[in-house]
């Protein structure tokens, strides 16, 4: 099938299905990275995967340089954050959180959509009010219910990984804030592009400051074509077909379609890793999903529907 014939039957597809199998995909980023973090160190994974992702984007590099020249200062700062931050840093993150505890590691990232309200609210000056944080602390409370075997016994080997999966989950929320706020002078092309770029030479740097260069002359060439698979699938392809649906969908929609992806990350879990979670923690996972679906059903015409002022030129909740 050629990209062209590939590009019609996305198209004619129904959104919401297409939301789903994004959602579907982006699940299968946790299982294809867990089979690397065995052979790689976290950063040079993370590195390898914007070195592929630079040279898949080649094509619109002019586009990309010749959009820059639009740039303030506040862009190009925002640029900096986004490609630090949220893609490289937060992958490193993630990558290193994933190695201790799968399943709850890909399940926190259902806190992004709440940071980032939470981000636009602080960048974007907007008050927050009483309904946003009945969200908060309901989500806060089914993720602390959910990664914990024991919530009210947590040890310090549970902490470590969970709070580098919210550090990860925060910085890629506080990415898609920023990134609206660039939506004037970029478009998502454009901006893809510039965030690999930035991401490849900040991996790069870690990478040299744990002195882990070496791990590259042992790499296997199965290991290459999982990272090859990491970068474009759950990456590239994920992306790509999600927001293609995404254009064609309302949001509450996309918002119920979307719990495809910690169904499948369950599925994953058990059928791949022989991993499940226990009683309470599907408790957390329910309250965890139901918040961020109440979240996401609000109807963003209404007058406070997240619990914070919302204007149609600000940044909202990213699906």
């Amino acid at each position: 099938m050629t990209i062209a014939s590939a590009s019609r039957v996305v198209q004619r597809a129904p959104p919401v299905l297409l939301v789903a199998v994004g959602a579907v995909l982006w699940a299968t980023d946790g299982w294809l990275r867990i089979d690397l973090v065995g052979e790689l160190p976290a950063a040079v994974i993370v590195f390898m995967e914007h070195a592929i992702l630079v040279l898949v984007t080649m094509p619109l590099w002019r586009s990309a340089i010749q959009a820059t020249r639009r740039f303030a200062v506040g862009d190009w700062i925002s640029l900096l954050i986004i490609g630090v931050g949220a893609s490289a840093a937060a992958t490193v993150l993630f990558t290193i959180a994933i190695s201790n505890n799968f399943l709850t590691t890909v399940l926190l990232q259902k806190l992004q959509p709440l940071i980032a309200v939470l981000a636009a609210t602080i960048i974007l000056g907007e008050r927050l009010k009483p309904r946003y944080w009945g969200y908060f602390v309901t989500a806060a409370a089914g993720a602390w219910v959910m990664t914990f075997s024991d919530p009210l016994g947590v040890s310090a080997s549970e902490l470590g990984p969970a709070l580098l999966a919210v550090g990860a989950a925060s910085l890629w929320a506080l990415g898609t804030v920023l990134g609206r706020r660039m939506a004037p002078v970029t478009t998502p092309s454009q901006l893809m592009t510039l965030r690999f770029a930035v991401g490849m030479p900040t991996a790069a740097i870690i990478v040299s400051m744990r002195g882990e260069w070496g791990t590259l002359s042992t790499m296997k060439a199965s290991i290459l074509g999982n990272l090859i698979v990491l970068a474009l699938v759950p990456g590239l392809l994920a992306i790509w077909i999600y927001y293609r649906g995404l254009l064609r969908t309302p949001a509450s929609v996309a918002t119920l379609a979307e719990l495809a992806f910690p169904l499948a990350t369950v599925l994953i879990g058990y059928f791949a890793f022989d991993r499940t979670l226990d009683g309470s923690q599907w408790i957390g996972l329910f309250v965890l999903v139901g918040a961020i679906t109440a979240l996401g059903l609000a109807n963003p015409k209404e007058k406070d529907a997240y619990g914070i002022r919302l204007t149609r030129d600000r940044a909202t909740v990213d699906k």
